[in-house]
């Protein structure tokens, strides 16, 4: 009888295991979970300096976390600074376009990182006529060497032909956000619904 009450228990445990993940599985109640892992933080920022400028905040919000994990003190080794990772050279560039003061020790700053930031990328659509894959790689590349690669016939700019782009940097800095765009909206974007195949499916990309 023992045995046979300890085995009861253990299916019990089994059944409500299978069931959980069933529901995680196959619903959205999972959704926390991937929040945790994509969050939204410096929204108040993010979504303010998105209006103004005309961009999608998740699509910012991608590009920070490739290039920075959201950690404002961020530096590279080339010297690239903040949450979305800005040259101060091309920060300064930023700031005369927006016609406010230059200051180099404010870009570990959240609110002006993301000021500059998202202007940028604003400025780099309208370069490229919407083209998101075209932004990113200018981005990261340099809107110069993009540029050539266009007319050049390197690259076209399409999602399938993403291997075409020469610098193995800017490749990966593409893929790797175009992919964390796509869970974003999945997660937080109006009516989203996402299950977590999908989620897996794009993550393991």
């Amino acid at each position: 009888m023992l045995i046979i009450g300890r085995w009861s228990t253990v299916l019990v445990v089994f059944l409500l295991l299978v069931a959980l993940f069933s529901f995680f599985l196959f619903t959205g109640g999972w959704k926390w979970l991937g929040k945790i892992a994509y969050p939204l933080p410096y929204k108040e920022h993010i979504f303010r300096y998105s209006k103004q400028f005309q961009v999608d905040p998740l699509f910012v919000t991608a590009v920070m976390r490739v290039e920075s994990r959201f950690y404002a003190e961020a530096h590279s080794r080339r010297g690239a600074k903040g949450l979305m990772q800005i040259m101060p050279e091309t920060a300064e560039w930023i700031a005369e376009q927006l016609n406010i003061e230059y200051q180099a020790d404010m870009l570990t700053e959240p609110k002006y990182n993301i000021m500059l930031g998202t202007w940028y990328i604003s400025n780099l659509n309208a370069q490229f006529n919407d083209n998101l894959l075209l932004t990113l790689a200018a981005y990261n590349g340099g809107r110069g060497r993009v540029k050539e690669w266009l007319e050049g016939g390197v690259w076209d700019g399409k999602q399938e032909n993403v291997s075409q782009i020469p610098f193995e940097e800017t490749e990966k800095f593409v893929i790797r956000v175009w992919r964390d765009y796509q869970l974003y909206q999945k997660l937080y974007g109006e009516n989203s619904s996402v299950y977590l195949r999908d989620f897996l499916e794009l993550y393991l990309q």
